[in-house]
């Protein structure tokens, strides 16, 4: 039982399944001073990454490798044209 639940988890670990989906926020709070502390880049807005950091000593700063999703590409459309012979 303890080899199927290791090779489960290795399995789950290596899949090709990406955790940048997840991760795509567009801000990302950088908590301690210097930049040397701990970055959680899962916050979409600013008010929301500063309520987060308050209290606690950090900053927020836009997440440089956010990419937005925008809604899905419209299919083409076949414009249909009738020969009206006149």
């Amino acid at each position: 039982m303890k080899r199927f639940l290791v090779a489960v988890g290795l399995l789950v670990a290596t899949s090709g399944v990406s955790a940048i989906a997840d991760l795509n926020y567009p801000w990302c709070a950088q908590y301690g001073g210097g930049g040397d502390g701990a970055r959680n880049c899962g916050f979409s807005t600013y008010a929301q990454c500063m309520a987060t950091v308050t209290g606690m000593g950090g900053f927020c700063e836009q997440n440089s490798t956010y990419v937005p999703t925008g809604p899905a590409p419209r299919a083409a459309r076949t414009h249909h044209y009738r020969y009206s012979g006149q």
